[in-house]
């Protein structure tokens, strides 16, 4: 077994321990076989790769050596009097070849086997254990050996390559000298030795041991060591537990981690300020980017293995996350307006909010993260509805100015590197999270039930519908540009490109669109761009002729659905119709009719009209395939400007 790695060698040692001590407090004479088959049965369930392990599959072959013919001739046996009627039900074919192949020859042979392999190997870890202990000293000597000839780097704080290290398993009697050791109050050097053993040790042991909650103290007070490469080192073994430990065991590394950067950004020594920007290449910024980029890397990690857990885990987590990224919010009522909160530092590193998508995906944690939402941390919401409050007023200002908005989703598209971000740049990036956020967050019944909220600077509360008609201006006042093989992979980071991909996700959801789109207000702004073309009103919007392409396709998204499509002809109330407004198809078809004749002269000589009419032809055509739609459209003679369009493309 000499081709197993370092990750069965742990395997083997952790079982064998487990065993060994299993023997010390139960068994007298041999250790049962029972006893290995409970240990192995717990491995599999708190171990996420115990299948991947050498040593199993070695194990699992050598059982299908010894008795797979068994297993396959009883299986015949069972499958032939399944169909002649005598065995039925799938279950039961599985105990019958299990209980046979239990009574078989070859099953006891292998067992004995197996109990006598047991036995010597039980018997020698017994005569060794007391020398093992002995020898701990010449162990630590050679860690350090290995450590001073750079067998061990800390290059990365969160490298997963940790399991390419030697081992050294540890007593109760070790870890709590290792917990004194680690203690703040201790030398520095005596520290230093002590985190570099902590990087040898197992997670499992670490975790399991009876001194890890003074161990985790000790860790998330030395995170905040002025010792950049100390600070480090434990990260470094934060994020080797990350990797190699079921999730009851990492949310409490988790947890400590969050409970470090909360404390952190209300202390006095943090001073960061969104208008001084960011420099990412400043060694105490690089740090602190990698402790936030460790957690996010969990946080979108968790999701897959939380729901095998007790729903109490998964809250110690969800709320240690929310308390950490209300910091701003919730320390203290004066604290400033540019004080560079946790969430920018999050948004940095996933800027489209992709741990909120998991966390939110799945009912069993939606439930509970909307829950604190509404309960304890409602302010967040607040906070990413001010964001893009605040961005859309930055963006129409600008335009009303007539002056050019920059478009951060275009910048740093060159191949030079940049390690500094400015202050615009910061509120852009949080923007783009906060608005990702939201979108999220309104597709589900329970977070819309989160809306109206108040927001401190605004006398009225911000709705749904208010929140629809900001996320649709900022379609066309929002900077944007043609779209070149430059600009097309930062397109998606663009204001208009994500609230279309929000309106798209509303329109595929009954629930959803019926509550957030099928108002009159959200048509009304959808069509802002129309009726100031039709009205020959001055129009101040970047790529129109591409502005327009949405709106219709928005619009068509919405005439596809019965009850969009009514919303389209006759308004949000059929029996109030509004006098001083026509409903949308009047406005939508005289503007198609304008387009067909060419007579919109902000349009003319547009190399992209042609796709313009299609689209909006389209939404027409989506109105007139059911009988109420047509019998709006024919008073206009939709069909007679068609013809002519095409009549007028083939001369």
């Amino acid at each position: 077994m000499s081709h197993f790695t370092s990750e069965d060698e742990a395997l083997l040692q952790s079982m064998l321990r487990q065993l060994l001590q299993s023997v010390k407090e139960k068994i007298t004479g041999a250790p049962s076989v029972e006893c290995a088959e409970e240990i192995l049965l717990h491995l599999e369930e708190t171990d996420e790769n115990f299948h991947n392990y050498e040593f199993v599959k070695y194990l699992r072959q050598y059982i299908n050596n010894t008795v797979g013919s068994v297993i396959e001739e009883e299986t015949e046996k069972c499958t032939s009097a399944q169909n002649q009627g005598e065995v039925s039900g799938y279950d039961t074919l599985v105990q019958h070849v299990t209980k046979k192949t239990r009574e078989s020859k070859e099953y006891r042979e292998m067992m004995h086997a197996l109990k006598n392999v047991m036995m010597v190997v039980v018997e020698s870890l017994i005569n060794k254990f007391e020398e093992d202990r002995m020898h701990n000293k010449e162990v630590d000597s050679k860690t350090k050996k290995e450590r001073q000839s750079g067998y061990y780097t800390d290059n990365c704080s969160d490298s997963d390559s940790s399991f390419n290290q030697s081992y050294t398993f540890m007593s109760q009697e070790q870890l709590q000298l290792l917990v004194e050791r680690l203690d703040p109050i201790q030398p520095k050097e005596v520290r230093q030795e002590a985190v570099e053993t902590l990087c040898f040790a197992p997670p499992s042991d670490i975790l399991n041991s009876e001194s890890w909650p003074n161990l985790r103290k000790h860790l998330t007070m030395s995170l905040s060591d002025p010792d950049g490469t100390f600070s480090e080192k434990i990260l470094r073994f934060y994020a080797k537990t990350f990797s190699s430990s079921p999730f009851n065991m990492t949310r409490e590394v988790y947890t400590s981690l969050a409970r470090h950067l909360e404390l952190y950004f209300l202390s006095g020594e943090y001073s960061l300020r969104i208008s001084a920007g960011l420099d990412v290449s400043n060694t105490d910024i690089n740090c602190l980017l990698k402790k936030v980029r460790l957690l996010n890397e969990y946080q979108k990690e968790a999701p897959s293995s939380w729901i095998r857990h007790p729903e109490k885990y998964m809250e110690e987590v969800v709320e240690s996350t929310l308390s950490l990224l209300s910091v701003k919010h919730e320390s203290s009522p004066a604290v400033s307006p540019d004080f560079l909160s946790p969430v920018y530092f999050l948004a940095l590193l996933d800027i489209k909010a992709v741990w909120f998508k998991k966390w939110t995906h799945a009912y069993y944690s939606r439930t509970v993260v909307l829950r604190l939402l509404e309960k304890k941390y409602k302010s967040l919401i607040n906070a990413a509805v001010q964001q893009c409050l605040d961005y859309f007023e930055f963006c129409k200002a600008a335009v009303n100015k007539n002056s050019r908005v920059s478009d951060f989703s275009q910048q740093h598209c060159s191949d030079k590197q940049n390690f500094s971000y400015t202050g615009p740049e910061l509120q852009y990036v949080c923007f783009v999270h906060s608005l990702c956020l939201l979108g999220r967050l309104l597709i589900y019944k329970q977070g819309r039930n989160l809306f109206p909220v108040q927001l401190k600077n605004k006398k009225d509360s911000v709705s749904i519908t208010d929140l629809l008609v900001l996320f649709t201006q900022l379609i066309y006042y929002s900077p944007r540009y043609p779209k070149t093989a430059l600009t097309m992979h930062t397109d998606s980071y663009s204001p208009a490109s994500l609230v279309m991909e929000i309106l798209q996700v509303f329109c595929d959801q009954t629930g959803c669109a019926a509550e957030c789109l099928y108002k009159d207000a959200v048509i009304d702004a959808l069509l802002h761009p129309v009726q100031s073309l039709l009205s020959g009103t001055e129009v101040y919007i970047n790529c129109l002729e591409t502005t327009l392409i949405e709106v219709a396709d928005i619009l068509a998204r919405i005439a596809a659905v019965e009850d969009g499509l009514s919303l389209l002809l006759y308004g949000e109330n059929e029996k109030t119709a509004r006098e001083d407004s026509p409903a949308a198809v009047h406005v939508i078809i005289q503007f198609t009719k304008k387009l067909l004749h060419d007579d919109i002269s902000l349009l003319s000589g547009s190399e992209i009209l042609p796709v313009v009419k299609g689209a909006f032809i389209f939404v027409c055509r989506q109105m007139y395939r059911t009988c109420e739609g047509l019998q709006m459209l024919i008073p206009y003679g939709l069909h007679e400007s068609i013809g002519e369009a095409w009549k007028k493309v083939n001369l």
